[in-house]
């Protein structure tokens, strides 16, 4: 019987990314050298060589030396041509044992499974592996192969197989200047299994069965390290989802049999009662109050304590943005029920400066800067001032931005600005204010129901076309709207999705004046879904359909009717290209309804992707869409995958192109179309 204990864990861990602690026998054997014949006994005959004599006698500079110990077979002689021994050629030997060389690594004698379970870490840990790239002489690579021989028998008593034996061994190269062929040949040996687990104390949990079973280990179970370091990070996530927030565990004990090639698993717990959750006390310098902390949070006082609402806890608090290090303690109350969590915070740089500079056909050259102080209002309230300068716009506002307004991912927001944008479609100088209220998702909380409520106010003076007399003019809106929106998800990713679906509804009742008052509503309603054809392929579709009704499209500011066409809408076209052209100047004039169709096919690969994509939408005059006048664009995306989401690259052509449109368009942005 063998016996270890502690740093069971560790030999997991480790078996990903460093040197293993696993016991048992020696991890590699090597071809032993071959004893030196003893000479003959009885009298040496006249006739016969002194056996002396080759040490006294002077060395011979041209003589071959004795093969070196190496890795099992001579060392090729690489100058020499295919076939030529050594021994004809001792001068080119002796040189290439020296000599650097390319060479090959394989693995042999392990079952397809358990090769594809090592070979990860094998590679990722692999001397051999790690300087292929660097020749090297024979005695370098016969060390790599003998510390690799060690590292992949340690893997292999990781997974269970404690009698594994590695022998290492070297083939030459089947033609002149190829690389050494290396390879170790393992024999795993039996496959050894639990014989028992235990977990003494876990029984004083109130939910013992439950808590046993997040411990996957079960008996006749192999003796997998990783699998033991696993079911013991489950069950302390289990003890805190369930209140156990002063879980203790003893040493974990595994006791090895060699005879029976069995284990026996011992790992003492100690749950130490279930806890509430109690009050929030800053420590140090106060960043937030305990009670906007309060409000991030996800659970109340008197709620059962769970480990995971404390992790939220910190990664909301950290995507503030006005954190760079956060600390929460638990801290057990006098009466033993409730957990009180002492939070740290460490501040972040608050103030920032932003630029950005770019170009695009039809946009032109646009330049961007901001600055922001992130809490100047406190708690989170963000003052950002923002310039635009360009071709096409020009913009100069500030916004107050207060997260978790009495809510957590509930924003309060306020605008003011002063901006001029020059369309095709039209030319509008603005004066604005706008207010809101949202409920937002992120990526922390992805959540299924979102909405907004707001108000805006707008004085607008703008220049289009007169399509009735073919001739431009200039008139002064002021507008009132009252926007609002209301969300569903039920997709699987907020970023990236591939299964469910998305709708949407905004619904804006404006009131306008311009030579009188009159009052018209925007409706718009976006709906998409995401459908796996296989691991790699997803079908991705989507719908937008919008109405204007209470008022003739003339009458409505230019800025304020629909558009269609660009990157995400219609691409193919150009941006806002879509729809009624006036007869003089062949620009946009927008419309009162809108249809936009897209299905699309996500094809990946790794972190890279290809999509096919069809579009179809357009502009209309009336108040609902009229869907059998479709444009028609297809194309080609590419999609880079990062963390943040895919960096999208869109090429598309119109199928039904009028003139002045153009035959290719190119789009990007961050995020997939929809």
């Amino acid at each position: 019987m063998f016996r270890f204990s502690a740093g069971w864990g560790a030999a997991a861990a480790v078996a990903a990314g460093g040197a293993l602690l696993c016991p048992g026998p020696a991890a590699a054997q090597q071809s032993p050298t071959p004893p030196v014949a003893d000479p003959p006994a009885g009298p040496l005959s006249p006739a016969a060589p002194d056996p002396f004599e080759a040490l006294n006698a002077p060395l011979d500079p041209s003589a071959p030396l004795d093969a070196m110990p190496d890795i099992g077979v001579d060392w090729p002689d690489m100058e020499a041509g295919q076939g030529d021994a050594i021994a004809d050629a001792p001068q080119a030997g002796i040189a290439d044992a020296a000599s650097e060389r390319s060479y090959t690594v394989d693995i042999a004698g392990l079952e397809t499974e358990l090769e594809a379970a090592l070979r990860p870490r094998f590679e990722a840990l692999s001397t051999l592996v790690q300087n292929r790239k660097d020749p090297a002489n024979a005695a370098q690579i016969d060390r790599r192969a003998r510390e690799d021989a060690d590292l992949l028998a340690e893997l292999l008593r990781s997974q269970g197989y404690y009698d594994a034996l590695v022998q290492t061994r070297a083939e030459p190269p089947p033609a002149a200047g190829g690389p050494v062929r290396v390879t170790l040949e393992a024999e795993p040996g039996p496959l050894y299994r639990f014989a028992d687990v235990r977990l003494p104390g876990l029984e004083g949990a109130g939910d013992a069965a439950a808590l046993r079973n997040a411990f996957a280990v079960k008996v006749d179970d192999p003796v997998n390290a990783e699998q033991v370091t696993e079911s013991e990070a489950a069950l302390r996530a289990e003890l805190g989802r369930r209140g156990y927030a002063f879980a203790d565990f003893g040493t974990l004990d595994i006791a090895i049999d060699h005879e029976a090639r069995t284990a026996t698993l011992t790992l003492p717990v100690d749950p130490n009662g279930a806890r509430q959750f109690g009050r929030i006390v800053v420590e140090g310098r106060p960043l937030f109050s305990a009670e906007h902390i309060q409000t991030i949070a996800r659970f109340k006082p008197g709620e059962g304590y769970e480990a995971a609402e404390v992790e939220d806890l910190r990664r909301a608090l950290v995507a503030t943005g006005l954190v760079s290090a956060v600390t929460i303690r638990p801290v057990e109350s006098a009466d033993r029920k409730t957990v009180d969590l002492a939070v740290a915070l460490e501040p972040a740089p608050m103030r920032t400066i932003a630029g950005e500079a770019g170009y695009g056909t039809g946009e032109g050259i646009r330049i961007e800067a901001s600055w922001q102080h992130r809490n100047l209002l406190p708690p989170e309230g963000a003052v950002t001032f923002r310039g635009v300068a360009g071709t096409r716009e020009q913009l100069i506002g500030a916004t107050l931005r207060r997260s978790n307004f009495l809510r957590r991912d509930q924003v309060l927001t306020a605008q003011m600005a002063v901006s001029h944008v020059d369309r095709a479609a039209f030319d509008a100088r603005s004066f604005y204010l706008t207010g809101s209220l949202e409920r937002q998702t992120n990526i922390i909380w992805q959540k299924k129901w979102t909405w907004s409520l707001g108000g805006e106010l707008i004085a607008s003076d703008e220049q289009d076309v007169d399509v009735d007399t073919g001739t431009t003019r200039r008139r002064t809106f002021f507008i009132g709207a009252l926007p609002a929106t209301l969300s569903y998800d039920g997709s699987n990713d907020l970023l990236d999705p591939t299964t469910g679906f998305r709708l949407s509804g905004r619904f804006s009742p404006e009131a306008s004046f311009q030579g009188s008052p009159f009052g018209y509503s925007r409706i718009q309603l976006d709906g998409s879904f995401y459908r796996p054809v296989t691991d790699r392929v997803t079908i991705a579709g989507r719908a937008r359909l919008g109405t204007i009704f209470g008022a003739s499209r003339d009458r409505i500011a230019p800025s304020r009717r629909f558009y269609a066409g660009g990157g995400g809408s219609v691409r193919g076209y150009g941006f806002q290209r879509l729809g009624p052209r006036d007869a003089v100047f062949d620009d946009p004039i927008g419309g009162r309804s809108l249809a936009e169709f897209s299905i699309e096919a996500r094809i990946r690969f790794g972190n890279w992707g290809i999509v096919p994509f069809l579009d179809a939408g357009n502009i209309y005059t009336s108040p609902l869409p009229e869907i059998d006048d479709l444009r028609f664009g297809t194309g080609l995306g590419v999609r880079y995958h990062t963390r943040f989401g895919p960096i999208r690259v869109d090429v598309g052509t119109p199928l039904n192109r009028r003139s002045g449109d153009d035959r290719i368009a190119v789009y990007v942005s961050l995020g997939q179309a929809f």
